[in-house]
C-alpha cells in the first residue's frame, strides 16, 4: 500500500507506468499477422473482396479522423481518447469474431481506423504528466514497451499456429481479451491538467506561481496572447453567463486554429525540415500501404488454404530488427547534418529493392527477406527524421509537424488506394502479372489437354478403321 502511494506521489513513475500497461496490452495482438487468411478462410471472403472492399476502408476512415480526432485528444486533455481507443479496440475484434459478411468486416476495418486515429493520445499524454527533464526516459519507456509487445504477440500468434494448431478464431479471443485488459487499465491514468494547445494557460500560471513576474510573461508562447486577446468585450457584459463562456470557448479554440497554422508556416519555411518532412510523408504513406496490403501478397506467393503459412514469426522478426537499427542509431556518434542524405539515398535505395524482389519473386522466404530488409530500413530512416526534425523545434511544434506529416502521408495512401486498389478506381489485385501467367498456364493445359483427347480420338478411329478392313 505504501508503495502504491509512493507511485502515485512520484510525479512521473505512476503515470508512465500505467501508461506502459495500457500499451503493451493494446500492442500484444497475436491475431493481427493472420488477419487476412482469417478474412479469406473462416469468414469466406474472395482476396478481391479483402483487398478492394474491406482493407481500403481503413484507410479512407484513419483520414477522415485523424484531423478532428488530433483537435479533440488535445481538448479533451488525453485519457478520454485514451478511452475511446480501448473501446474500439473491444469493438474491432468483438465484430471480428461474432460478425459476418462483407458489410461486416467494412465496419471492423473503421474501428480500426478510429483505433489508429487515436493513437496520438498515447503518445501525448505523457508529456502533458511529467516534466520535460523526463521526456527522453519516458519516451523510450512507452515506445519500447510497444515494440516488445508487438513481438510477444506475434511469436505468440506463430507458435500457436505452428505447434499447438490453435483456429484464427482463438486467436482473435485472445487479442480480444488482451484489448479488454488495456481498456481497463486506461481508467486508472491520472487526468492531466494541461495540454499542448488549448489547456496550456492555467498550467504556466500555476508552475511559475506568479503571473506577474515580466520575466515569465515574456516567456510564454504567441498563443497565450492570441488567448488574451480573444476575451469577450465590455458590451457583452448583460449576455449570460453561459453565453459568455460559449462565446469565449468558440473565440480559443479560433485562436489556437490560427496559432496552429502560424507554427505551420513557421515550420516548413526551413528548408531543412521541408526536406525531411517530404521524405517522411513519401516513406510513410509506401510503408503503411505495404503494411497493409502485404499479407495478400503473401497469400498469393503461399495460399493459407494449402501451405504452412509464418507470418507471425516474420513480423516478430521485423519488429525486433526494426527495434535494434532504431535503438542503433541513437548511439552511433555521427554528423547526421552531413551524412544524414547519403543514408537516406542509401537505406532508400535499400527499401525500393527489397520491394522489386518481393514483387517479381515467387519464392514465400525470398518474399519474407525482403520483407525484413524493408521494414527495418524504414525503421532506420525514420528515426533518424524523427530526431533531425525534432532537434530543430519545440515539442508543441514537433507535435503539430508529426501530426501534420502524417496526415499528408495518409493522403497520398488514399490517394494510391482510390486510383489503384479501390474497385472503383482500376481495382488491380494485389499481383496481376503472377495472375495474367497463371491465365495463361491454364489455357495451355487446356489447350495441351485438349490437343492430347483429339490425338487419342483420332488413334481409335484408325483402329476401328482397320477392324473393318480385316473382317471384309
Amino acid at each position: 500500500m505504501d508503495c502504491w502511494k509512493k507511485m502515485q506521489s512520484s510525479g512521473w513513475i505512476f503515470p508512465t507506468s500505467v501508461l506502459c500497461i495500457y500499451g503493451f496490452f493494446s500492442m500484444m495482438k497475436p491475431s493481427e499477422p493472420f488477419l487476412v487468411p482469417y478474412l479469406a478462410g473462416p469468414e469466406n471472403l474472395t482476396i478481391d473482396e479483402v483487398t478492394q472492399h474491406v482493407l481500403p476502408v481503413w484507410t479512407y476512415s484513419y483520414l477522415t479522423l485523424l484531423f478532428p480526432v488530433f483537435l479533440l485528444t488535445d481538448y479533451v486533455r488525453y485519457k478520454p481518447v485514451i478511452i475511446l481507443q480501448g473501446i474500439s479496440f473491444i469493438v474491432t475484434w468483438l465484430l471480428l469474431l461474432f460478425a459476418h459478411g462483407l458489410s461486416a468486416m467494412q465496419l471492423v476495418e473503421f474501428f480500426y481506423g478510429l483505433v489508429t486515429a487515436t493513437e496520438v493520445a498515447y503518445y501525448a499524454y505523457i508529456y502533458s504528466m511529467v516534466s520535460a527533464e523526463h521526456y527522453q526516459k519516458v519516451t523510450g519507456y512507452c515506445r519500447s514497451v510497444t515494440l516488445v509487445a508487438s513481438t510477444m504477440g506475434f511469436l505468440l500468434g506463430q507458435l500457436l499456429v505452428s505447434l499447438a494448431y490453435v483456429s484464427y478464431f482463438y486467436l482473435n479471443a485472445i487479442t480480444l481479451a488482451s484489448v479488454s485488459v488495456a481498456f481497463l487499465s486506461s481508467f486508472f491514468l491520472p487526468m492531466p491538467q494541461k495540454s499542448m494547445f488549448f489547456h496550456r494557460k492555467s498550467y504556466t500560471a500555476d508552475s511559475t506561481g506568479s503571473d506577474k513576474d515580466p520575466s515569465n510573461v515574456s516567456s510564454q508562447p504567441n498563443y497565450q496572447q492570441d488567448k488574451d486577446i480573444t476575451v469577450p468585450s465590455a458590451n457583452s457584459k448583460n449576455l449570460p453567463e453561459h453565453q459568455l463562456l460559449t462565446i469565449q470557448r468558440h473565440n480559443n479554440f479560433l485562436a489556437v486554429l490560427l496559432q496552429l497554422c502560424g507554427d505551420l508556416k513557421e515550420c516548413y519555411s526551413t528548408k531543412k525540415l521541408l526536406y525531411w518532412s517530404v521524405w517522411w510523408a513519401l516513406a510513410t504513406a509506401g510503408y503503411n500501404q505495404i503494411l497493409n496490403y502485404i499479407q495478400a501478397l503473401w497469400d498469393a506467393k503461399a495460399p493459407s488454404r494449402t501451405s504452412d503459412i509464418y507470418n507471425g514469426g516474420v513480423e516478430a522478426i521485423a519488429t525486433f530488427l526494426s527495434s535494434v537499427t532504431s535503438l542503433t542509431v541513437g548511439f552511433v556518434k555521427m554528423n547526421w547534418d552531413l551524412t544524414g542524405e547519403l543514408a537516406l539515398g542509401i537505406f532508400s535505395a535499400l527499401d525500393a529493392g527489397s520491394l522489386f524482389l518481393m514483387h517479381f519473386t515467387s519464392n514465400i522466404w525470398v518474399c519474407y527477406a525482403g520483407y525484413l530488409v524493408f521494414k527495418a530500413c524504414y525503421m532506420l530512416l525514420i528515426t533518424i527524421a524523427t530526431f533531425q526534425i525534432a532537434a530543430s523545434l519545440s515539442m508543441e511544434r514537433y507535435a503539430l509537424m508529426f501530426g501534420f506529416n502524417n496526415f499528408i502521408a495518409l493522403l497520398i495512401q488514399t490517394i494510391v488506394t482510390v486510383i489503384v486498389v479501390d474497385s472503383k478506381g482500376l481495382g488491380l489485385d494485389i499481383e496481376t502479372q503472377r495472375k495474367c501467367k497463371e491465365e495463361e498456364d491454364e489455357k495451355q493445359m487446356f489447350g495441351d489437354q485438349l490437343e492430347s483427347g483429339g490425338e487419342m480420338v483420332k488413334c481409335e478411329e484408325e483402329e476401328e478403321e482397320e477392324e473393318e478392313e480385316e473382317s471384309s
